[in-house]
């Protein structure tokens, strides 16, 4: 009867509150889970938007147009205006070739067209006293060929105005000049180097065509766009460099095209199950570069496509859109954008 009076007894006061402790801590834990696993899938989403979709890379180079100079006439190279690694104007003399036969070229030029002027000055004299004469003076054949003579004069006079005006035309390319504003680099030419006319021995870098080409992931291109604002960090400097994207590139090198066999197409028989996502240039025009940065051609770049946060607003309206169905607002921004088309 003991036993069963004590079992039938009502819980005591200190069993009450243990519990109910219990009860909470099991509730805290759970929520605290449910909390973990929501950051969690916060941090997978911000990092698959940032690493996966977002439009950066950290593969981009500065790229720059070099003008490869050439003398068009050929001779000795007798004075060398510029020095390695030198700033220049557009129009700027490099170095000159020695002119001596040049000058001796226009002088026997200038005489021919003496020669050949005084020669129709004589053709058109003869020619004139024939023609004033009657046919029974002389025929009218013999009238024809001092006319014609004196035609033929006309031409080598005008040859003559050419050839000279061609020696003028290389005495002056025995300067060679710059073809744009830039730097002179790798200058390897000295005086007494001899010149060949169409042979590049001088590079000028073109300061005024820098650009830089971003090379981006094909998942990535979907968002960007002609005419978005970019960014650019060089690997040495801190400061951004500003620009906006002018093209982008729409073909890169494909294996698999190149002719092998009968001009048949070479297809590489193995398949890998992890494809790697091609890398597609984009070109970023320069609008603004920071002050102490400089630009050399070859250096490293970050690049960053649309304005900061911009893309991250649009992958959060995605995301809640696939889940909770397209908003008002993206109706009336579609609208509004057809009716703007």
């Amino acid at each position: 009867m003991a036993d069963d009076d004590l079992s039938d007894a009502p819980p005591s006061r200190e069993r009450v509150p243990s519990l109910a402790r219990r009860r909470r801590w099991r509730v805290v834990r759970l929520l605290a889970i449910v909390v973990i696993l929501a950051c969690a899938c916060l941090a997978a989403a911000l990092v698959w938007q940032f690493y996966v979709t977002a439009p950066w890379t950290r593969d981009g180079r500065v790229r720059v147009q070099v003008a490869s100079v050439a003398p068009q006439v050929s001779g000795q190279i007798t004075e060398l205006r510029v020095s390695d690694n030198q700033t220049v104007a557009k129009g700027d003399v490099l170095y000159v070739i020695d002119p001596v036969d040049f000058d001796i070229a226009i002088a026997t030029a200038q005489a021919e067209l003496e020669n050949r002027e005084a020669d129709l000055q004589v053709k058109r004299t003869q020619a004139a006293r024939r023609e004033a004469l009657t046919t029974l003076s002389t025929s009218v054949e013999e009238k024809q060929q001092y006319a014609g003579t004196a035609k033929i004069a006309e031409a080598a006079l005008a040859s003559a105005k050419a050839q000279l005006h061609q020696a003028r035309v290389n005495r002056g390319r025995t300067e060679v000049r710059s073809p744009v504003n830039g730097r002179v680099t790798n200058l390897l030419l000295r005086a007494g180097d001899y010149a060949a006319a169409g042979t590049v021995n001088v590079a000028v870098i073109d300061t005024d065509s820098f650009w830089i080409d971003g090379y981006f992931e094909e998942t990535k291109l979907a968002h960007i766009h002609v005419g978005d604002a970019a960014k650019a960090e060089l690997l040495g400097y801190s400061a951004l460099i500003d620009g906006r994207v002018e093209s982008i590139t729409l073909g890169i090198s494909n294996a698999n095209a190149s002719p092998s066999t009968q001009g048949l197409p070479n297809v590489d028989p193995v398949y890998t199950w992890v494809r790697l996502a091609q890398r597609v240039p984009v070109r970023i025009r320069i609008e603004r570069v920071p002050d102490g940065v400089t630009l050399v051609a070859g250096m490293n770049a970050t690049v960053s496509v649309g304005e900061p946060g911009a893309h991250g607003g649009t992958f959060w309206k995605t995301l809640r859109d696939r889940f909770t169905g397209p908003s008002a607002s993206s109706g009336q921004e579609r609208v509004s954008g057809a009716a703007a088309r």
